[in-house]
C-alpha cells in the first residue's frame, strides 16, 4: 500500500459544496418578518403624518377665523353708531358663520340707578362676537368679548 492511500484529504481537493456547511443567505421567515416589521414602521410614520397634517388645517382654520374676527370686531362703531341688537352672518359660503351681539354694559358692581341717562353722553356697550367653523355640528368656536362706547341715546334706536 502505499503511502497515499492514508493521506487525509485536504478540503482544497474536494471540489463542490463542503458538506455539512451552512448556506448563506436569508431564510423565507426573516424576510416576512422583515416586511412586517417594516409595514408597521410605514403605518406609525404615516399615522404620525396624518395627525401632523390635521394639526396644520386646524390651526389655519383657526388663524383665518381670528382674522375674520377680529375685521368684524374692527368695523363695530365705524361709520355709524353703536347699537344694540344682534346680527349674523357668513365668510367662505358659509364655511365660516359668525353673530354679532350688542347690549349696553352694565357694571354688576354699582346699585341699579333711576336717574335718567343724557341722550349726549357716552355710554359702554359689551361687543359679544362668535365664529364658528367646521362641518357638522361638531365644529369649533372662537369667542371675543370687548367694551366700545357710544352715545347713551343709541339705546333707544333698536
Amino acid at each position: 500500500m502505499s503511502a497515499r492511500a492514508f493521506a487525509p484529504r485536504s478540503p482544497r481537493r474536494a471540489r463542490g459544496c463542503v458538506r455539512g456547511a451552512r448556506q448563506r443567505g436569508y431564510t423565507l421567515l426573516e424576510v416576512i418578518v422583515a416586511f412586517a416589521l417594516l409595514a408597521m414602521a410605514l403605518t406609525l410614520l404615516l399615522g404620525s403624518l396624518s395627525g401632523a397634517a390635521k394639526q396644520v388645517r386646524w390651526s389655519s382654520d383657526a388663524g383665518r377665523a381670528a382674522l375674520y374676527a377680529q375685521s368684524l370686531m374692527d368695523q363695530v362703531g365705524v361709520g355709524q353708531p353703536v347699537r344694540p341688537g344682534q346680527r349674523s352672518g357668513e365668510f367662505e359660503n358659509g364655511r365660516y358663520r359668525w353673530t354679532l351681539g350688542i347690549a349696553p354694559w352694565r357694571d354688576s358692581q354699582l346699585p341699579a340707578s333711576n336717574q335718567p341717562i343724557d341722550p349726549n353722553a357716552m355710554r359702554l356697550f359689551e361687543v359679544q362676537l362668535a365664529v364658528e367653523w367646521g362641518e357638522g355640528g361638531g365644529g369649533r368656536r372662537l369667542l371675543l368679548r370687548t367694551l366700545r362706547s357710544g352715545n347713551a341715546g343709541n339705546e333707544a334706536q333698536l
